[in-house]
């Protein structure tokens, strides 16, 4: 079945995407969520009209993920974790902390865009920010001790 999302899923696709899912899937999940409708020829037309009039604010949202992402190229950050003796940190790295530690460096990042891989030790690891569908940016994220 093929459909119009509205929203953006991490596995599926990004907002206004057309993608084919199965029926289940569709009529379980996605519509009774409100994150997709059915691609039916009216619906396809009203999506190409709000492409063609959302072509320049869509434009304007990458140039400032752009910008952004020249800000935060150079950027690394500290996040203080108690650890024991053998340097393996109590809890884990969230995208939360990560965003905290942005704001306090002056930049709003939302923790749904940030991924870093599972992080248990001491020591510098790479955060990746999708700032944008097209435009990320890693930063480095240094892990001390207490």
């Amino acid at each position: 079945m093929k459909v119009i999302l509205k929203e953006n899923l991490k596995n599926l696709g990004h907002q206004g995407d057309v993608v084919e899912v199965k029926n289940g899937y569709a009529n379980n999940y996605l519509f009774p969520r409100g994150i997709a409708t059915m691609a039916t020829p009216g619906n396809l037309k009203m999506l190409a009209e709000n492409n063609r009039q959302g072509a320049m604010k869509r434009e304007k949202l990458k140039a400032d993920a752009l910008t952004l992402s020249e800000q935060l190229k150079d950027v690394a950050i500290q996040i203080g974790m108690k650890a024991g003796a053998n340097g393996k940190i109590f809890g884990s790295i969230t995208p939360l902390q990560i965003s905290q530690a942005l704001k306090l460096k002056g930049f709003e990042i939302d923790r749904r865009k940030i991924e870093i891989s599972d992080v248990k030790t001491l020591g510098t690891y790479e955060a990746t920010l999708n700032l944008h569908r097209d435009v990320t940016v890693n930063i480095q994220v240094e892990v001390m001790g207490e």
